[in-house]
């Protein structure tokens, strides 16, 4: 097996990460044969470098009668083989206007990067085939050069872990070819012959006729996704040197720096910003509502453009992306740090700031008082909440999530903007919010 071509193409793919000093990888296993040969390959690699470290992570979804006999025959080949096993149960529940083939897939990278041992490269099966036929269908659904460029090798999960795909420039043949040689047994999905999906439709009418009517058309058309990944990748660079120049230490990303760009340039730079917070990416139409309200509405205009998993708003000539967020709930505190039902920690620090509660004073945290009123310290008068976060340009979404701290039922610390200044003192307390 060392000596076939297929393996000396997986170990020369591996070989970058195993110069950088990786040792553990997870095969991401689902008892196909494209997966079960990589954790093949990856045995064999294994008995050439003895430091490496080997798991298998079968992922059931549920979604096939046969998923936990699928399950069993990952288990015991990895028994066979002397490599960990863990499998990982995922619910899938079907939200509109994204299809359960996604769905799946989100679920499924998101269980692999939580269960992998820790420092894991995940190693992918997906091969040469499975390249041309998200190109093709990427191409249907319109997407641009991020989309036409497919699958790269390696990609970053949002926790930073790396995926690797050491196949993707082999065939599915070359693969099936290597497993007939070697009698390397394997499950056949059943799900992967019924051609209501469209990648089997792909699979197994349109690509066949490509590659029958025109000779090399399946490297042709790899060669061709490389150079767009490479373009892409150009494009990344530009990109990244645009939102270091438009985006403030918030997120937020300036309407007036972008305005002077090109209209192409304003949108990829917008979709650049967005893809920060989420993957589902605003339609033609609503980027450009994003682009045209942001730069032409008044200064003072509060927009609020819906996506599907967050709010596109402006505040101070600046977009923000917004998720829904519940007010936390009020309760009473004490001078020890508390958790807030949204998953801050409430805390004491000793310092400058309000002087400590006397016996009889009832110490809460509430939210959303915007007509409580407060005397903040170095401000004129006493005016409501409301009046003082528009006069510290604090956006309307943050102001419901402030903590307040109340003496009974005087406002004493608005959290991260202001104290009484009746209650202020140099030796006293001030109460900070922080994340875990």
């Amino acid at each position: 097996m060392q000596t076939s071509d297929l393996y000396h193409h997986f170990l020369a793919q591996l070989q970058p990460l195993l110069n950088a000093q990786q040792t553990c990888f997870s095969v991401a296993l689902s008892g196909g044969v494209d997966s079960v040969v990589l954790l093949h390959l990856m045995k064999q690699a294994q008995q050439q470098h003895s430091e490496l470290k080997i798991e298998a992570v079968y992922v059931n979804h549920g979604l096939s009668k046969y998923a936990d006999e699928w399950q069993g025959f990952c288990q015991s080949l990895c028994e066979e083989f002397d490599v960990a096993f863990k499998a990982v149960l995922v619910e899938i529940h079907q939200r509109s206007r994204t299809s359960l083939e996604a769905q799946a897939r989100e679920a499924r990278y998101q269980a692999l990067d939580e269960n992998c041992m820790l420092g894991s490269v995940i190693l992918l099966g997906q091969h040469l085939n499975d390249q041309l036929e998200t190109f093709l269908l990427r191409l249907k659904r319109g997407s641009g050069l991020q989309g036409l460029a497919s699958m790269p090798q390696q990609r970053l999960l949002a926790s930073g872990r790396v995926c690797f795909r050491p196949l993707i420039n082999i065939s599915r043949e070359q693969i099936e070819q290597f497993a007939d040689e070697f009698a390397i047994t394997h499950i056949t999905d059943d799900s992967n012959v019924d051609e209501r999906f469209d990648r089997n439709f792909l699979r197994h009418q349109v690509l066949p006729i490509l590659t029958k009517r025109f000779q090399g058309f399946e490297k042709s058309a790899a060669r061709s996704i490389r150079l767009l990944q490479q373009q892409q990748s150009l494009l990344d660079e530009y990109t990244q040197s645009d939102l270091a120049h438009c985006q403030n230490s918030q997120g937020g990303l300036s309407c007036q720096a972008i305005s002077p760009f090109s209209q192409p340039r304003q949108a990829n730079l917008v979709r650049a910003w967005l893809n920060q917070f989420t993957h589902q990416l605003p339609s033609e139409n609503q980027l450009q509502q994003i682009i045209e309200q942001g730069l032409t509405a008044k200064a003072d205009a509060q927009l609020k453009i819906c996506l599907q998993s967050g709010d596109v708003r402006r505040h101070q000539q600046h977009w923000y992306f917004v998720k829904e967020q519940a007010i936390p709930e009020a309760m009473d505190i004490t001078l020890q740090g508390i958790e807030l039902t949204d998953g801050r920690k409430l805390i004491v620090k000793v310092g400058k700031g309000i002087r400590k509660p006397k016996q009889d004073e009832q110490v809460r945290v509430e939210f959303n008082k915007p007509q409580a009123r407060i005397k903040p310290l170095h401000k004129p008068g006493s005016n409501t909440l409301k009046h003082w976060f528009k006069d510290a340009k604090v956006a309307p979404w943050l102001r419901a999530q402030t903590p307040l701290i109340f003496y009974n039922d005087q406002l004493v610390q608005v959290v991260g903007y202001f104290v009484s200044e009746q209650h202020s003192v140099e030796d006293g307390i001030l109460w900070e919010t922080l994340y875990e």
